[in-house]
């Protein structure tokens, strides 16, 4: 998924937010193989008029709880380090499941 963001990015004219979004990406979608039980998710990568939206969506219903990880818990940052190297992030429950997004400006 890196690598076909990548190639939106440099077409788009936008790589110089390719490390932010590839990482958010990944935190996306690590989400989906460690949370949804078949692993299945659709993306969409979307060119704004502000920049860049990333949408990642599966079918298991519920929010996204941003927990707090202690200072030597493994896991329970993802949603954290979205947060930061992002300029805004967001979830959007449907009715068969929900989608998960960000974006970055130009």
């Amino acid at each position: 998924m890196r690598r076909i963001l990548h190639l939106f990015l440099t077409r788009w004219e936008l790589d110089r937010v390719y490390d932010s979004a590839a990482l958010a990406l990944t935190e996306l979608v690590a989400n989906v193989v460690r949370h949804v039980p078949d692993r299945r998710c659709s993306i969409l990568i979307l060119r704004e008029p502000y920049g860049l939206r990333v949408e990642v969506a599966d079918d298991v219903p519920g929010a996204v709880p941003a927990r707090v990880a202690g200072p030597l818990d493994e896991h329970g940052r993802g949603l954290f380090l979205v947060a930061a190297v992002t300029d805004r992030w967001g979830t959007e429950e449907r009715a068969d499941g929900k989608t998960v997004w960000f974006e970055c400006d130009a």
